[in-house]
């Protein structure tokens, strides 16, 4: 089941696919004057389960890749890897973290950016 999802949500999501989609959609708000308003709320519910797939198997792609560089790159920490499926105070407390570590990281590189240009403007060349 979930293969036949994704290949009408990939088909529905390319150009040929939305055509048949806005083609249903003008066939099901014509049938509204008949009473058939049914017809249009299923293909709201749809469309609005193709977005959801697609957006799905998109966040997938990237948290994959981003595993992959996260992953590659031997000196990052690797405990942000699944990060995706952790409860959403965990990864908040863990965005906060990240964000203070880089804010740190940040004023750490001014300062020493600045001590650079300060050696440098009084011909002692670079301190770092």
């Amino acid at each position: 089941m979930n293969r036949l999802l994704f290949r009408a949500a990939d088909f529905l999501s390319r150009p040929p696919g939305f055509y048949a989609m806005v083609v249903a959609m003008v066939a099901c708000t014509l049938l509204v004057p008949f009473g058939l308003t049914y017809a249009l709320s299923v293909a709201a519910i749809i469309i609005t389960g193709v977005v959801l797939i697609q957006g799905y198997r998109d966040t997938a792609a990237i948290h994959a890749k981003l595993d992959e560089i996260v992953i590659a790159l031997r000196q990052t920490r690797n405990d942000v890897v699944g990060l995706e499926y952790a409860e959403p105070h965990e990864i908040k407390s863990k965005l906060t973290e990240l964000e203070m570590e880089a804010g740190r990281l940040a004023a750490g590189e001014s300062v020493r950016d600045a001590m650079n240009e300060a050696g440098a403007a009084v011909g002692g060349g670079s301190l770092g």
